[in-house]
């Protein structure tokens, strides 16, 4: 992505696909593309999207500041096109039913001058892009209601705060043919994942290695107050968080409280520097496997920083507390 985003000019990509299909069918999409300033026998990658992370699913060699891609492809669905594969990719490219999308990538401000035409979906999710701060997610889904942005919005930015009400409510609003995706069903198991961990629950135990690789549980630390933690080190708003729950875990570790971290790094090396220069003095655990963690599926947890403060006997009895926030709920716990 680095490479991409120094280099001078625009990526012009043509991207056509068959007839209108239904949702969940696969069909043959055909890229083109001018890659302005890559040298010859340079990658693009073509990357799928999947519960936050990129995958690469294939690969096209640069030549004379052309390359092409014929793959059979999930529609609709979000894919990203990057010159570094990753987690991350480079160009958001929402793929419909449409026959024709143009983009026009100006790499000169990091992308952000792009211009994408000729699919709905697309300009669906530059509106969102433009709107994102004051959206009303209800009239955004009622206005297209069988778009996928329409879908993935809700998933990706609204899905961790919202009550398992207000999801069943606005999944509802989603059109029947956006079913199959991994949106959709994802945004219907939420709902009863978070009952079961709602205020008054018996928390789900943890037990996975530490930085050492020693499995420690949750349940060991039953009969204090815990915070059950959700971050990363790849996460800035986690780690701005974190000296606030540094200090608290100071002020109160001695009346009968600590923190349970759980991390959602997919890289070693990456967690145990950054529990360390954040002087995360409490038990830390992780499978390493980035959205994939076991248990932030367990827990219901969409976003970070995420958290679940249990009382001693390990119930759930606070979701989400930030700053003052959580010396609040910890003052009236451990006067």
């Amino acid at each position: 992505m680095r490479k991409l985003l120094s280099m001078t000019g625009l990526l012009a990509l043509l991207l056509s696909t068959g007839a209108s299909f239904a949702n969940g069918r696969t069909e043959v999409v055909n890229i083109k593309g001018e890659a302005v300033g890559f040298t010859n026998a340079s990658k693009v990658y073509l990357q799928r999207y999947e519960n936050k992370m990129f995958f690469v699913i294939d690969s096209a060699i640069v030549s004379g500041g052309q390359f092409a891609f014929s793959k059979k492809l999930e529609i609709p669905e979000l894919y990203g096109i990057t010159d570094e594969p990753g987690e991350l990719s480079t160009l958001f490219v929402f793929v419909d039913d449409k026959t024709n999308l143009v983009i026009r990538y100006d790499t000169a401000r990091g992308g952000r001058n792009s211009t994408i035409s000729g699919s709905p979906a697309a300009e669906r999710y530059k509106y969102y892009q433009q709107n994102a701060r004051n959206l009303n997610i209800e009239a955004f889904i009622k206005e297209q209601p069988a778009s996928i942005v329409s879908a993935w919005v809700l998933y990706r930015y609204y899905s961790p705060t919202l009550s398992p009400e207000d999801l069943e409510r606005y999944t509802n609003l989603l059109d029947k043919s956006l079913e199959n995706t991994q949106y959709v069903k994802l945004l219907r198991e939420l709902p009863a994942t978070l009952r079961s961990t709602a205020l008054g629950a018996k928390a789900p135990d943890i037990s996975l290695p530490n930085p050492e690789g020693k499995t420690v549980r949750l349940s060991d630390h039953f009969g204090k107050y815990i915070l059950v933690d959700f971050w990363a080190a790849w996460c800035g708003p986690c780690r701005r968080e974190n000296p606030n729950v540094v200090r608290v875990f100071n002020k109160y570790k001695d009346k009968g409280f600590t923190v349970f971290g759980v991390s959602l790094d997919s890289k070693k090396e990456a967690w145990v520097k950054a529990i360390q220069q954040d002087g995360l003095n409490w038990p830390q655990v992780s499978d390493l496997k980035f959205w994939d963690s076991g248990p932030a599926k367990q827990y219901g947890i969409r976003g970070i920083p995420g958290n679940v403060l249990l009382d001693r006997s390990g119930k759930i009895i606070a979701r989400n507390l930030r700053g003052e926030d959580l010396e609040k709920k910890l003052a009236e716990l451990l006067p």
